[in-house]
């Protein structure tokens, strides 16, 4: 049997795609868990801010654009100013903010830059507890994970 002139070549170049599959795999594995760390940070400070009655600080997380989406029990909202501006009107004081926790749920990545994350806010306060469910869609934008749409019930 006669070897061909690129044969040995073979069992080199199969090595070398086995070897960056499995690094591909890894580096996806670690780039969910990094993303998934960063949105877990960036909420727990959206959660700080508006327990501090920052909800300017608080919006910081949402994209600053018209094309924000937020789903509530009045209906759809968009922009990032209308949703401020609802956010400002019914939460008018530090009674009304209270303290906002986060329990986040479940975490999607849908696409290489965007990911659906479901959870729960609870909201202490001396005008009475609020508790309730969300889904939010994240996309990472200019290195920050932003909230374009939410839905909270």
């Amino acid at each position: 049997m006669k070897i061909k002139r690129y044969e040995f070549l073979l069992i080199p170049i199969l090595v070398f795609l086995l070897f960056t599959a499995c690094n591909s795999q890894k580096a996806a594995t670690t780039t969910y868990q990094t993303s998934k760390q960063e949105i877990t940070t960036m909420m727990m400070q959206q959660a700080k801010d508006w327990s501090n009655g920052d909800l300017v600080a608080f919006m910081q997380g949402y994209i600053k654009s018209d094309s924000l989406k937020f789903v509530g029990s009045s209906g759809i909202t968009y922009g990032w100013q209308q949703t401020l501006d609802n956010y400002k009107k019914g939460y008018p004081t530090k009674e009304h903010t209270g303290t906002l926790t986060f329990k986040l749920r479940d975490f999607d990545q849908l696409a290489n830059n965007v990911f659906l994350v479901i959870g729960e806010f609870h909201l202490k306060r001396q005008v009475g507890d609020a508790d309730g469910m969300f889904s939010i869609i994240l996309k990472r934008i200019k290195g920050e994970w932003k909230i374009i749409a939410d839905h909270s019930s």
